[in-house]
């Protein structure tokens, strides 16, 4: 298997903000719970991406803040009611905060504007 970097975010209710995250595309592959009323870690994924979501307090901190390359950002900021804005590096960006306070800056190449062939 190559070399695969998976970020960690903590959330108060993986169930709920695993719902919040499938708006981004991401869908649930399993989670883990080690008895009944006892933290969930979640695990997502979308395409090759991997997210993990973890209830556990010592598992990350909130506030974190993930950068996300996509092709097109603009139906992405449809779903959150956000319009992408051209950055000055070439990007064309929406930022967005999960439930927990998780900041996303979701990005598509300036080139990669809605209706592009």
């Amino acid at each position: 298997m190559p070399d695969k970097l998976v970020p960690v975010l903590h959330v108060t209710d993986a169930r709920k903000s695993t719902e919040w995250y499938a708006r981004l595309g991401f869908t649930l592959e399993s989670e883990h719970q080690f008895a009944q009323n006892m933290p969930i870690y979640a695990f997502l994924k979308r395409g090759d991406n991997s997210l993990h979501l973890s209830e556990h307090k010592g598992d990350a901190k909130p506030d974190t803040l993930v950068y996300f390359y996509v092709d097109d950002v603009d139906s992405l900021a449809q779903e959150f009611g956000e319009t992408a804005k051209e950055q000055p590096w070439g990007m064309r960006e929406i930022w967005i905060t999960d439930p927990d306070g998780n900041r996303w800056r979701i990005g598509a190449s300036a080139e990669n504007k809605e209706g592009d062939e």
